[in-house]
């Protein structure tokens, strides 16, 4: 939102157009300055309120019929919407090139890049890019999980609230929910930037970020990443990151207040069938559940 902070600024007033310039050099101004321009031009109509009240005063004093002639705020008002459509239709086409995908909870979406690079969207996730920039820039900034096939070209830079991801053309899958920071390699070299520090991660390693401490995790051998087939997979994962998983996947509410959440959990569980999803986690842990429509609650075996 900086940049649309700044534009306003600049139409307002609050910043010359020295300094948008200084700010934005790539951008073109030209058909923004003009409209700004005209803009200014139109002023309302200055109403003496002293005058008029005297002259109210002095035709009501005679009981004369007068023609009452208002002002003419009609034709300003359609002027100023006229106007404000104008100055939105130049700032839509010159600066608003922000591209955003989401999903929802239980919903996945392939999505194709203007370098033909292909992401696919994991549940409840978030990705947004600049279209304009991107030949030069190949930037996209993500808030929940994605796997990504980069083509070849240019550095290709995913960013999250935990690191950044950088590659040049590979196969990975990037992981970033709450406490939870998650970069697996497929396919390629992938550099991973956390806390200032830059990790090189090749085929078969995980770079992986638990409440703030990074933790080792064992290689893998797979091609892709198991939710693309409908499953979640976890090897050594705080079960507090499974059931987490587990809301998103199906739509539930699980409470575990009798529970310890921070138990390492090592397995899978299907993104088709709830009640045998929820076996596939409580079994190995000796856990059972109650389902209530959507709320669910696990406490330990034999405790209820």
């Amino acid at each position: 939102m900086n940049k649309e902070n700044d534009i306003l600024k600049w139409f307002n007033g609050e910043l010359s157009t020295e300094e948008i310039k200084k700010l934005y050099p790539n951008e073109d101004l030209t058909a923004l300055e003009k409209s700004r321009f005209y803009s200014r031009q139109l002023e309302a109509p200055k109403v003496d309120a002293q005058k008029a009240l005297a002259d109210f005063r002095k035709r009501n004093s005679k009981k004369e019929d007068t023609k009452v002639i208002p002002l003419n705020f009609k034709s300003f008002l359609k002027i100023a919407a006229v106007l404000v459509l104008m100055l939105s239709a130049s700032y839509f086409l010159f600066f608003n090139n922000e591209k955003s995908f989401a999903t929802e909870i239980a919903q996945t979406e392939i999505l194709n890049l203007p370098d033909n690079s292909e992401v696919i969207l994991n549940a409840k996730s978030n990705l947004s890019f600049n279209k304009k920039s991107w030949k030069k820039n190949r930037l996209l900034e993500l808030d929940g999980e994605a796997f990504f096939k980069v083509s070849k070209g240019e550095q290709f830079t995913v960013k999250t609230d935990a690191g950044d991801v950088k590659v040049l053309g590979t196969q990975f899958n990037v992981k970033e929910r709450d406490n939870y920071f998650e970069v697996k390699c497929y396919e390629g070299l992938v550099s991973v930037t956390h806390k200032e520090k830059v990790k090189m991660i090749n085929p078969g390693e995980t770079f992986r970020v638990v409440n703030g401490t990074i933790v080792n995790v064992e290689k893998f051998n797979t091609k892709n990443p198991a939710w693309l087939s409908k499953e979640s997979s976890f090897d050594k994962v705080p079960l507090w990151q499974v059931i987490d998983e587990l809301e998103i996947q199906y739509d539930i509410n699980i409470s575990a207040e009798d529970i310890e959440t921070t138990t390492m959990f090592s397995g899978s569980f299907t993104h088709t069938d709830k009640n045998i999803a929820l076996q596939s986690v409580t079994i190995p842990l000796n856990l059972s559940y109650k389902i209530n429509g959507n709320q669910v609650e696990l406490y330990s075996y034999g405790s209820q």
